[in-house]
């Protein structure tokens, strides 16, 4: 019997390298979904996080940061997990529904929650970001499925 041929590092570094392709070809879904993302939230939201945030309004800052992170967890488990670059484009945009619902869902049990974020309460940021977070790793599991 003749015994397996090993493989070398270069042929093991040429076979990695030959996926560098789909890596460039997910990040950049990765990076459209999330300038999407950004855009749309910034286009919901009553307020104006980047004139709040260079204004050094901490509240803006935490309700951003937290909505961004919160998207990008089940953006990241849609690439992990995805088939092809379109079903991970799919759960993308899934992700981005849900995490926008999450901020008009926040709205419902503090209803002037823009408002509040304007004059920089800290405890609105915070509780947006926070529920964002929630929501976006309660998706990022959901899609692990």
């Amino acid at each position: 019997a003749e015994l397996p041929r090993s493989i070398g590092l270069l042929e093991l570094v040429s076979i990695s390298l030959g996926e560098l392709p789909w890596f460039f070809a997910y990040l950049a879904t990765a990076v459209g979904l999330t300038l999407v993302y950004l855009i749309v939230y910034m286009w919901v939201t009553p307020h104006d996080e980047i004139k709040l945030i260079r204004e050094n309004n901490l509240a803006a800052s935490l309700a951003f940061g937290g909505s961004l992170v919160g998207f990008s967890l089940p953006l990241a488990s849609a690439i992990a997990n995805s088939d092809s670059l379109v079903d991970c484009a799919v759960w993308g945009l899934i992700a981005l529904v849900v995490q926008i619902a999450i901020f008009f869902l926040v709205r419902l049990p503090i209803p002037k929650i823009s408002e509040r974020i304007e004059k920089g309460e800290t405890a609105s940021g915070l509780w947006l970001g926070v529920t964002s977070l929630t929501g976006g790793l309660l998706n990022a599991a959901c899609m692990t499925n």
